[in-house]
């Protein structure tokens, strides 16, 4: 199993980033996917999963209405969309697979929004 997170960067508050994760080695429109993220020194967090199909998705409290997580099964890839940024949505970002994922694993990526 290999995921390739990308895509992160600085931002402005308000502004907006969109994360991939190009997933190889396992059959990606199986499972389910999704990403976490980690300020250093702070719990992981689960910020959305999203099933196979793409058709039932839970927010993290803190990013819905903000976020959008999407997957492409023919690209074996999936998205994060990310609009509105806050000062507190800095943080790593890690793409997972699967329900029983080990939490923020993995090399992830940087997403730092600051003006």
């Amino acid at each position: 199993v290999q995921l390739v997170e990308s895509g992160g960067g600085l931002a402005q508050p308000g502004g907006s980033l969109r994360l991939s994760c190009a997933a190889s080695g396992f059959t990606f429109s199986s499972y389910v996917m999704g990403w976490y993220r980690q300020v250093p020194g702070k719990e992981c967090e689960l910020v959305a999963p999203i099933t196979p199909a793409g058709g039932s998705i839970n927010y993290a409290d803190s990013v819905k209405g903000r976020f959008t997580i999407s997957r492409d099964n023919a690209k074996n890839t999936v998205y994060l969309q990310m609009n509105s940024l806050k000062l507190g949505d800095t943080a790593v970002y890690y793409c997972y697979v699967g329900q029983g994922a080990t939490p923020c694993w993995g090399q992830g990526t940087q997403v730092t929004v600051s003006s």
